[in-house]
């Protein structure tokens, strides 16, 4: 699957220059966008990917067919991004739960993008479309959390604390930590 570059800049065959994981309201999207503009990269989110391939959004997906039809999309366009772009890639906040997309993260510049829960609500706000978190989302988030924290931290190379900071400071923050260049 071929998915457009939404920033229109350069993108080469994977594998991608950054790889950002975390879960929702950490900012992969935003501080992506940025990184890509930094590097002269392109990016892309797999979660737009997932999306453009089914033709609907996520939390359809999730309706209509299941988490784990969702979570076969997901590795699908994750492995076909890890191969395929060499940009600025976001992963969905819940791809780390695959033992495969760990093991094809391993030895790439991952960056986990951590936040707190008061900041992830404050950015997307927990009543959100986010199929995972729909019934009590607070404690659901602490939850999701607690398993996929570790999981985070397996594949990453750097580890950069979002809460309280620009989208801009964040990934200054990444670059300098897997001592990359801007463009």
């Amino acid at each position: 699957m071929d998915a457009p570059e939404p920033t229109g800049r350069r993108a080469h065959g994977g594998p991608p220059a950054v790889v950002l994981v975390g879960p929702p309201g950490a900012g992969k999207t935003t501080v992506g966008r940025v990184l890509a503009d930094r590097l002269g990269l392109a990016y892309r989110d797999t979660d737009a990917d997932i999306e453009l391939a089914a033709g609907k959004p996520i939390a359809e997906i999730f309706i209509d067919e299941g988490e784990p039809h969702f979570r076969d999309l997901e590795r699908a366009a994750v492995r076909a991004a890890l191969e395929g772009h060499g940009g600025v890639l976001s992963l969905g906040g819940g791809a780390v739960m695959d033992d495969g997309v760990r093991a094809l993260l391993a030895g790439l510049p991952v960056a986990f993008l951590d936040v707190g829960l008061h900041d992830a609500v404050r950015r997307v706000g927990l009543d959100a479309p986010r199929p995972l978190l729909a019934v009590n989302p607070r404690q659901r988030w602490r939850e999701l959390m607690d398993v996929r924290r570790p999981l985070y931290t397996e594949v990453a190379r750097a580890v950069v604390a979002t809460d309280d900071r620009t989208p801009q400071d964040v990934a200054a923050a990444v670059l300098d930590a897997l001592q990359l260049k801007d463009a």
